[in-house]
């Protein structure tokens, strides 16, 4: 029985699975994901692949269980312990206005509270900086009384979340002991267990995510773990995190915000990982799935992590490290409408897998992307998923006349441009936001299309935004599975410090090392529990810094070695070169602060190999076209399309457009104008004819 490693990624309307035996042989599968019962579409797909079960050793599986948590804010019933004079914190934020002029504003974190004010309960304790002093020492019988309460009140998770506990936890740890003995039952929390980091606000509220959220994702998690295990799979089962490393169901369970993002972050890594097939550094990934599409840019082949002033899911601040990514509501099942001002929009409400896009025959009747795509000419019906989802284009015509064509005086054909245009505008000007917003430049970066959508939109997207090519993966309908097996093992480790590194004397430096010193011991404990040996491990020493007077922080990496007055110059020179990457400037002059440490663990896993094509030569090649039909491109000409077959497409051929090259789990248009020329790899690189 061959060994099998398998990445499986579960998203709103598609199961994606990618399997490898770590030589040549892989295989692709991709199911409708069942929302109520998640394993079945995993097991489909391993049925679909051919693969047993007890032959897998490896497991990595990305999921937005938790992300759907917030959006839909299905979470727990969550309770607070909190120091006295602090209960407000989580509803009084930092008192910004997120849109200083609208009288209409929404803020999340005060219509919709993660924790309710009534189950927001004060404690008497007090601990106070710089040293982490006790002032008033832990009111035992308030804690004792405020989880009586709780219990009555039948809460799901508690939260402990103490003023300055960054600095000294042994109250929230106390605290957190006398909880579980009154709700052994209960999912419980301390904030510095969850971001031991400065700025109370954003700790506070990281918690009460953690707490949001923790008891559907462990409860998922674990009856993930069980459902595999009764079929046979034995090997130890990993989930990506939203940095783009992965953790255990342990890690996962404990702290799920880590794993916000983590299927969005597995198409980032794919992204990059087909980039780094064909040589290409700068890159634009763009995900496009069945509910949503992802957003990143990674300059340099670097995966760049998002600023922690901006990390945020739903709105709510979140202080864990997440690959800097943009998700909107924009995918094939993004439903089509006219508004109550007249006006024509395409999303965020998607259909789902559940009933899906109206061609799906599952009871949908509003118009989406895909019943676009298949009015169009651009999906065939008996091709779709390999013929494995029976599709009705009649169905797809019927949804946009009967929902759009009236209210747009439009013909159908005519409303299905009108679609398509919509959704890309939307995905266009997000791509800006993420690239020339932020001072790059999207002509010298490759549009990296993929998801079940995205070779469909890719070129369109590229020519509106400039990017210089479109590049299609090898599968592009399975490449977020596909980075969960071109990822390793990491955890992260931090602790909060103010040190003016500028000015540091011998003392402070010694103080600075000792505490990396210790954050490296727990991030190697966290290796070792999970059966890394020394050999395998690897650590990178960060700290966050800002100049004096700044509000937030970047990331610069520390020397190898002990840190002292002749190497700390490398550190300080690093903080220059990453403000001057992220806003065009330094101030070379002034002083650095280190607000944070954090210790990044690393146990490199074995990376995905893809075997090399077939060479061959010649444009257009007769053996792989399948069929020739009708096909409606965005300019509104109608045009005889040729399909090529993806699997009989050599390395160093070209199709020239119009073209539609079709495989079982996506298919990629090319326009007229355009050749898509094809890498040893399999990469198709998409480019405009000079």
């Amino acid at each position: 029985m061959t060994a099998h490693r398998l990445g499986v990624d579960i998203g709103g309307t598609f199961t994606d699975l990618i399997a490898t035996d770590g030589k040549t042989g892989l295989q692709v599968a991709k199911s409708l994901t069942t929302p109520s019962i998640p394993t079945n579409g995993i097991f489909d797909a391993l049925n679909k692949a051919q693969i047993d079960p007890r032959a897998v050793d490896y497991f990595v599986h990305g999921t937005t269980v938790a992300t759907n948590a917030v959006i839909e804010y299905d979470g727990a019933e969550v309770g607070m312990l909190t120091t006295r004079g602090f209960r407000d914190i989580l509803l009084l934020a930092r008192g910004k206005r997120p849109h200083n002029f609208s009288m209409q504003f929404d803020v999340p974190w005060q219509s919709k509270p993660l924790v309710k004010r009534r189950n927001r309960i004060v404690i008497s304790e007090r601990i106070l900086p710089p040293d982490g002093r006790v002032e008033v020492a832990l009111d035992e019988d308030e804690v004792r009384a405020a989880a009586e309460l709780l219990k009555k009140r039948s809460v799901d998770a508690v939260i402990i979340c103490f003023i300055y506990s960054f600095l000294n936890n042994t109250h929230e740890q106390r605290a957190k002991a006398i909880v579980k003995e009154i709700l052994p039952d209960t999912y419980v929390s301390c904030s510095s267990e969850v971001a031991d980091v400065i700025r109370e606000y954003e700790r506070f509220s990281t918690a009460a995510m953690n707490a949001f959220i923790g008891p559907r994702t462990s409860f998922y998690l674990r009856n993930l773990q069980s459902a595999l295990r009764s079929e046979g799979v034995k090997a130890e089962i990993r989930v990506m995190q939203s940095n783009g490393g992965i953790t255990t169901i342990e890690g996962g369970s404990e702290r799920p915000v880590t794993i916000l993002m983590s299927g969005p972050a597995g198409g980032v890594i794919g992204g990059k990982w087909a980039g780094d097939l064909s040589g290409v550094e700068n890159l634009i990934t763009v995900d496009i799935g069945g509910t949503s599409a992802d957003i990143s840019v990674v300059p340099g082949g670097e995966v760049r992590i998002m600023n922690p002033r901006d990390t945020n899911v739903g709105g709510y601040p979140i202080l864990v490290p997440m690959i800097d990514l943009t998700t909107i509501g924009a995918g094939g099942g993004s439903i089509a409408y006219v508004d109550e001002g007249g006006a024509f929009r395409v999303g965020p409400r998607s259909a789902g897998a559940d009933p899906g896009p109206a061609c799906y025959g599952k009871g949908g009747t509003e118009a989406t992307v895909t019943d676009a795509q298949v009015v169009l000419g651009r999906l065939d019906a008996e091709q779709f998923l390999g013929g494995g989802v029976a599709i009705d284009p009649a169905l797809s015509a019927k949804a946009i006349e009967s929902n759009l064509c009236g209210k747009l005086d439009m013909s159908i054909e005519e409303a299905a441009l009108g679609i398509i245009r919509v959704i890309n505008s939307n995905m266009a000007l997000e791509i800006r936001a993420n690239s020339v917003a932020k001072g790059i430049d999207p002509r010298e970066y490759s549009l990296v299309a993929f998801g079940g959508a995205g070779p469909l939109h890719g070129v369109a997207l590229a020519k509106t935004v400039a990017a210089r090519e479109v590049l299609v993966p090898p599968a592009p309908g399975i490449n977020a599975a596909t980075g969960l097996l071109a990822t390793d093992m990491q955890y992260e480790f931090t602790r909060s410090v103010l040190i003016t590194i500028t000015e540091a004397d011998a003392g402070e430096l010694e103080a600075l090392n000792k505490q990396l010193d210790e954050l490296v011991v727990l991030a190697a404990d966290a290796l070792a529990a999970d059966g890394v040996t020394e050999r395998e491990r690897q650590f990178t020493r960060i700290a966050e810094c800002r100049y004096q007077g700044q509000g937030f922080e970047l990331r610069a990496e520390f020397p190898v070695g002990v840190i002292d007055g002749d190497n700390k110059q490398v550190l300080i020179d690093n903080f220059h070169e990453s403000h001057r990457r992220d806003y065009g400037h330094a101030f070379e002059d002034q002083n650095v602060e280190i607000i944070t440490l954090r210790v990044i663990a690393l146990a490199a896993m074995a990376k995905l190999t893809w075997p090399k094509l077939a060479a061959g030569t010649g444009e257009n090649p007769k053996d792989a076209v399948m069929y020739v039909r009708p096909t409606t491109f965005d300019g509104g000409e109608t045009l005889e399309t040729p399909r090529y077959d993806r699997v009989k497409l050599a390395a160093g051929q070209s199709v020239s457009g119009p073209a539609i090259v079709i495989q079982h789990d996506s298919t990629t248009l090319i326009p007229p104008g355009h050749t898509a020329e094809i890498s040893e790899f399999g990469n198709l690189h998409v480019r405009e004819k000079a």
